[in-house]
């Protein structure tokens, strides 16, 4: 418990120094700001495995499922990996929100930091919830496998869709219980009109996101659920992919169109932990394999897309 509470003050420390010291003030993230720290979040990401390999090798922390000090970090390497990658298509729907809702840039990284902290609490109740229901019911593997193999067919043949945040089920019940308005004031959640008060775009852009981040969820904690069922491991990777989310959205927003066929690596990467899961009793995927396959197919999908993005230009 020690370790779970130090890695909670640390999560809460680094976000209190987020919206309270380099972002006090709204503006306007560069993308050599968003590159920037994006390139830190990832840094510390993957210097987080190393204090991962000396927890597990101290037995400073409760090793569920007797994993070795090297096979704990490639798990949480692993992990770390697709949560990431399947933070691409929720970094384009966020896009989508706060250009569909007109929230100025300035005030979009406030609306993500609130979002971030829904986003771990929902997450962490989740991978619980999740983790309990595979130690309990084996036969669990197969549904949360089969699945992610639905999702990744109906990625793979489904027709893209225009989400528009306005008519989403979210927004219409909104209204329903609350006053809405089109007006704000700076970077305010609510405001006063005459004698109600109003929720601004940018408290309901906060209440699409949370919500879409939930169904998101539904996909990355059974795929990381493939990788590990050791709880430590799945809320770590899961919680480093989601505080790096923020600036690699100001890092990716406007280029997103670059990388098209990033699309085929997640319909290969969730095909991948789908079928791992539904073999988990048969067979056993050595990490390297896992590791492995899931570098490749997001080095492959962002090399493709890249390549044909120069060949168009040409």
């Amino acid at each position: 418990m020690i370790v779970w509470g130090l890695f909670l003050l640390g999560i809460l420390i680094f976000l209190a120094l987020d919206l309270g010291v380099f972002n006090k003030n709204p503006h306007i993230i560069s993308v050599k700001e968003a590159s920037m720290w994006t390139s830190i979040w990832v840094c510390l990401s993957f210097l987080f495995s190393g204090v991962i390999y000396w927890l597990y090798s101290s037995g400073n922390i409760d090793n569920v499922d007797g994993l070795t000090p090297t096979d704990a970090t490639i798990k949480y390497v692993t992990g770390y990996l697709i949560e990431l990658s399947l933070s691409i298509d929720n970094i384009f729907v966020i896009a989508v929100i706060f250009s569909s809702l007109h929230i100025p840039q300035k005030y979009q990284h406030r609306v993500l930091f609130w979002g971030i902290l829904g986003a771990i609490v929902f997450r962490a109740l989740m991978i619980l919830f999740g983790v309990a229901l595979i130690n309990k019911f084996s036969f669990s593997t197969y549904i949360f496998g089969a699945f992610l193999l639905f999702t990744a067919f109906k990625m793979l043949f489904s027709k893209e869709e225009k989400f528009n945040p306005k008519n989403s089920f979210i927004y219409r019940n909104l209204r329903k219980v609350m006053p809405i308005t089109t007006h704000m004031e700076g970077q305010k959640f609510f405001i006063k009109l005459r004698h109600i008060t109003a929720a601004t775009p940018l408290f309901v852009a906060l209440i699409i996101i949370e919500f879409t981040d939930i169904l998101f969820a539904l996909d990355s904690v059974p795929a990381i659920l493939a990788i590990t069922s050791d709880p430590f491991l799945v809320f770590s990777s899961n919680i480093f992919a989601i505080l790096g989310l923020r600036s690699m959205y100001f890092f990716l927003a406007n280029m997103l169109n670059r990388f098209s066929y990033l699309k085929y690596s997640l319909v290969a990467i969730l095909c991948f932990v789908g079928i791992k899961l539904i073999l988990v009793h048969h067979y056993k995927f050595p990490e390297w394999l896992s590791l492995g396959f899931i570098a490749l197919s997001l080095a492959a999908g962002i090399i493709i897309s890249l390549n044909r993005k120069v060949s168009k230009e040409d």
